[in-house]
């Protein structure tokens, strides 16, 4: 019994610390005077829940299908999704966890970011590429937009990001955020879409892989363009958007930020 208390007060405790750390993410979304909502866009049998953000503006935008990380659809995702809406265009991102079982049918279902990240891991690569490709298709057609469509994605989400250009031949830019590229050769030759990669400096599990990813995309033809963040680390967007942020990842945050803006202008 009193071991049961031991576990259940660290468990308490881990899920305070994982609420304190997206407080500031919360308070960005609370301050926003942009509008809100929760879409379900239907993929096969399925149901993704969507999280979207309109910008306040008078014309047609952009579309941002953003990929989150691989703890789920956060907080900070919304929060990162807010921050679009507010440079202009239109954010969409899809709970990649909607539907994972009748316990769990979102990612706020679970009792830890540990959970909602264990669970993500067991996804199917198809399932996965089917609730994309389901909501670029949504993006493309939302009345708001102008039709064109781009993926950002971070971590896990970036790795998808890279993925989604190799089977969605719609999208207009995919956005790599420290993200894994694809390993095969003919999947690169898939790829239709500029891809742009955002790395923090600290960061060599990700980084080693660069190289091969250049040489890969120019043997095919394509565009991939990236920048390394000096002093930043990984998941340097999310840590860079904290109050407390290192000055490196902070420095790294703002400046990825004017990238941002400037390639989704060209759109």
């Amino acid at each position: 019994m009193i071991m049961k208390k031991i576990v259940s007060f660290i468990v308490f405790v881990l899920f305070l610390s994982e609420v304190k750390a997206q407080d500031f993410a919360l308070k960005q979304l609370e301050d926003s005077p942009r509008h809100h909502e929760w879409v379900k866009v239907k993929s096969g049998d399925r149901e993704v829940h969507c999280f979207v953000v309109f910008p306040e503006v008078s014309t047609e935008a952009t579309v941002a299908i953003v990929i989150h990380e691989n703890r789920g659809l956060t907080d900070w995702v919304r929060s990162f999704s807010d921050q679009l809406a507010e440079a202009g265009y239109i954010a969409v991102a899809p709970d990649l966890l909607s539907g994972f079982s009748s316990e769990y049918k979102k990612t706020s279902d679970f009792p830890s970011s540990d959970d909602a990240r264990n669970a993500l891991y067991e996804l199917a690569a198809e399932q996965v590429q089917n609730d994309l490709n389901a909501v670029q298709a949504f993006a493309a057609k939302m009345e708001a937009g102008n039709g064109n469509t781009v993926a950002i994605g971070f971590c896990w989400g970036g790795s998808q990001s890279f993925r989604f250009a190799t089977y969605n031949k719609q999208l207009d830019a995919a956005l790599v955020f420290y993200g894994s590229a694809p390993e095969s050769e003919s999947a690169i030759g898939n790829i239709v879409a500029p891809v742009y990669g955002f790395y923090g400096e600290n960061d060599s599990r990700i980084n080693s892989g660069i190289p091969a990813t250049e040489k890969m995309m120019k043997e095919a033809g394509k565009t991939y363009d990236y920048e390394i963040y000096d002093g930043a680390g990984h998941a340097y967007m999310r840590q860079g958007d904290d109050p407390d942020a290192s000055g490196d990842n902070k420095t790294a945050r703002d400046k990825s930020w004017e990238r941002i803006k400037a390639i989704l202008s060209e759109i």
